[in-house]
């Protein structure tokens, strides 16, 4: 950083002090108009006066303006060389409207154009037109300069909220992205953990009276554990390398039949219209209804049959899920799955709809526009 000495603020600061009590005082040295008192001691202690307050811009913009307004009306009012205000006034003008003084700067902007034109109405006697022409020269000067510090102020605004909307966004992706790896992973055990709940308890129940069964369970529970690693891994090798291509979809839908049979369940699949390529977000997300419904049916429903039915028409897809389980006051609550389910269906407009059958059972319907 040594090499960048320039750019720290305090000695850009001090560079332009030297710099504007430097033009000050050649610009009083070399001063033309015939005048009453020459340029003394005090008159370049001034000039200097002018360029030094600038090191303070940066903390008291404001106050540097007016000091140097005031050390220059002094130095006019005793009467020195002619010494146009745009030279000791510019930078204070500049750091006054980019620290947001804009209609200060404006003002003493204007007070000094006026003051000009009347001093040169009183105090010269000059034609009408070089008079004009001297103000609207000023009047540009400073105007422009003051226009030029509003400007930078206000790009600098907007690159600090690009800035923080940058942050902003930063910090949503990374709570979107915790959220979708907390999905994935409810999805994706949650049925395999019911399962595995199911057959371990019919394992304890028959294992003495029916050592076969129990062997089987536990080769049910083997089985399903192992798949359940095996999408982990798959879950979160996605998270890694963004691929969502690589996530279960509907042709997965028998295997979770399966798992949803061996729990005992009497499970069917019922298939209405020509299915057709869908999106991927589309399939992950009609795969994840299908999951969690029949996980909430073997968790909760302590029911006998579940049907999964898939409805394709031209413009959406329809996922029906229903069991024959318990009545609404007997079921137990379904935790985060129905939210879960809701938020993935909503991101995709689609809509979602879940209640108790007037016979029994339960039902979840999804529309997923496709």
């Amino acid at each position: 950083m040594a090499g960048q000495w320039w750019r720290r603020p305090v000695l850009v600061d001090v560079v332009l002090a030297l710099a504007v009590a430097g033009a000050v005082t050649i610009a009083i040295q070399v001063a033309g108009e015939p005048i009453e008192r020459r340029p003394d001691f005090l008159a370049f202690a001034l000039g200097c006066s002018m360029g030094a307050v600038l090191v303070l811009r940066r903390r008291w913009p404001l106050a540097v303006l007016f000091t140097t307004l005031a050390i220059l009306m002094t130095y006019y009012f005793l009467d020195y060389p002619g010494l146009a205000p745009a030279i000791p006034l510019s930078a204070a003008l500049f750091s006054a409207a980019s620290a947001g003084r804009f209609r200060w700067a404006m003002l003493v902007a204007a007070a000094l154009v006026a003051g000009g034109l009347v001093a040169r109405l009183i105090e010269f006697d000059m034609p009408a037109l070089p008079i004009a022409s001297a103000v609207i020269n000023d009047a540009a000067l400073l105007a422009s300069l003051v226009l030029l510090g509003e400007t930078l102020r206000s790009r600098r605004e907007r690159l600090e909220a690009a800035d923080a909307e940058r942050e902003r966004e930063a910090s949503r992706r990374v709570t979107q992205e915790r959220l979708r790896i907390a999905r994935e992973m409810h999805d994706g055990l949650g049925q395999t953990i019911a399962a595995v709940n199911v057959q371990a308890g019919l394992a304890d129940d028959v294992l003495e009276k029916n050592p076969a069964q129990a062997r089987e369970s536990l080769q049910t529970i083997r089985h399903s554990t192992k798949k359940a690693l095996q999408e982990l891994k798959t879950v979160l090798t996605v998270l890694r390398d963004d691929d969502e291509t690589r996530l279960p979809g509907l042709d997965q839908i028998d295997e979770l039949l399966d798992v949803a049979r061996k729990a005992g369940l009497h499970a069917t699949k019922v298939v209405i219209g020509e299915p057709r390529p869908r999106p991927a977000a589309v399939d992950r997300t009609a795969y994840r209804i299908v999951q969690e419904s029949l996980t909430n049916t073997i968790r909760h429903a302590n029911a006998t049959t579940v049907t999964v039915e898939l409805r394709y028409t031209p413009e959406s897809l329809v996922i029906e899920v229903a069991d024959d389980g318990v009545s609404a006051r007997e079921r137990k609550a379904d935790g985060f799955g129905l939210a879960g389910m809701a938020e993935r269906v909503s991101a995709l407009d689609g809509k979602l709809a879940a209640d108790f059958l007037p016979d029994g059972g339960f039902r979840v319907r999804a529309e997923l526009r496709t």
